[in-house]
């Protein structure tokens, strides 16, 4: 075979490429392929790709300094004016019961009424003795006024007269014990009418009739005065601290505390009609407990308060004024501090530590950490972390969320 000269064979026809060559052409062509198809894939997908999200939407306030009350709640029990507990003076059976249980009743009205037969039995009898008596001191009266003439004329010896003067003496003792025996006795009369001693609502029976009771028996009944009523409740030792240290001056104190005005909120929910007044404080506060027993007083004249209920008691204590406040839901609570999400000027987020004061209805006072005018997140403040912009819109407090 001859020479490939030009692209042809020696024996006149077309030379073929060498197989090496071609391989090395088709590896290079589908490289070329396979970049342009990822160039177009890769393009297709720039084209494809989601847009960034927008920055998430949450509400916001804008901080105004206010004039607040500062209200101040408590649980209290409601005690009558005057509980007297009402016992037997004399022992005794019992023949009647002289009022209804649970009823209004008036001061020296019968309660009770204890047999007097045996009392009036022992009247009867130092009565007789009081009349002896007195006729006994008619004598040594008349014994003196003879023996005095006597003996100044030596008609009698001075021993005789002397002797006359001190049975008379005696006589006239005994007439005082006979009164006070008989006025005793009258007083166990009277005591077997055992009579309610003050205005009141007289409780039940503990005694049945027929049964003996004395003055070491147990109670009859208890008759309170619960118009005006107590209501008792406990304020903390560091809470009357911090009370005397904002009245220091005793005139201000007592004003203040006839300025009081106290609400009572009952076991239902409901809002009693009357307002109550501040009544004392107690001498002491309780080791046991830290806390010094205070007392409201509030009218009850339909007789709706009864000693022994539990109610809510509520004052406003004293007035803030410019005070930064944020609603409770804006507060984020984190290992035992509290933090709120202010919104700068770029709408970024930063989560500022507060000191959470007075909670004021659905508001928080915020003692310090926050300025008037800044943003603070009310709704979404999952949504505001440390850093992130967010789109800011302003929150409406509506009429349930207060």
């Amino acid at each position: 075979m001859g020479p490939n000269i030009g692209g042809v064979a020696g024996n006149g026809q077309p030379a073929r490429p060498n197989s090496g060559v071609m391989h090395s052409i088709a590896r290079r062509w589908s490289r070329v392929l396979t970049l342009f198809f990822a160039l177009v894939v890769i393009s297709g997908c720039k084209k494809n790709a989601a847009p960034a999200p927008p920055p998430p939407e949450v509400l916001v306030i804008t901080l105004t300094p206010k004039d607040v009350p500062v209200t101040r709640e408590w649980i209290g029990q409601i005690e009558g004016m005057v509980n007297a507990q009402i016992r037997a003076q004399v022992t005794g059976y019992l023949m009647e019961q002289g009022y209804a249980e649970g009823s209004a009743v008036q001061k020296g009205s019968m309660l009770f009424q204890i047999d007097p037969r045996p009392f009036q039995a022992a009247l009867d009898e130092v009565k007789s003795k009081l009349i002896q008596d007195q006729a006994q001191l008619t004598r040594t009266q008349w014994d003196v006024k003879q023996f005095e003439p006597l003996a100044k004329e030596n008609a009698i010896s001075q021993q005789e007269y002397n002797n006359a003067v001190a049975a008379n003496l005696a006589a006239e003792a005994q007439i005082k014990a006979d009164q006070a025996s008989v006025e005793h006795a009258q007083l166990n009369i009277e005591f077997c009418r055992v009579t309610s001693p003050i205005n009141g609502v007289a409780g039940t029976a503990q005694a049945q009739i027929g049964d003996l009771v004395g003055p070491n028996g147990p109670i009859l009944t208890t008759v309170s005065t619960i118009n005006p009523i107590r209501v008792f409740f406990t304020a903390s030792e560091q809470a009357y601290l911090a009370y005397r240290r904002q009245y220091t001056n005793d005139t201000a104190r007592t004003l203040h505390e006839k300025e009081l005005q106290f609400q009572l909120i009952l076991a239902d929910g409901s809002t009693y009609p009357y307002e109550g007044k501040f009544l004392f404080a107690g001498r002491e506060v309780n080791p046991a407990t830290g806390t010094i027993q205070l007392a409201a007083l509030f009218p009850n004249p339909d007789y709706t308060l009864r000693p022994g209920q539990f109610a809510r008691i509520r004052a406003v204590v004293q007035f803030r004024k410019d005070a930064i406040l944020v609603p409770q839901r804006a507060v984020i609570e984190f290992q035992g501090s509290y933090q709120v999400a202010v919104v700068n000027e770029q709408n970024k987020v930063h989560l500022q530590t507060v000191k959470a004061g007075e909670r004021i209805g659905s508001d928080w006072v915020i003692e310090s950490g926050l300025q008037a005018g800044e943003r603070v997140v009310v709704e979404g403040t999952q949504k505001a972390k440390e850093g992130v912009t967010i789109s800011p819109k302003p929150y409406v407090e509506t009429a349930a969320a207060k």
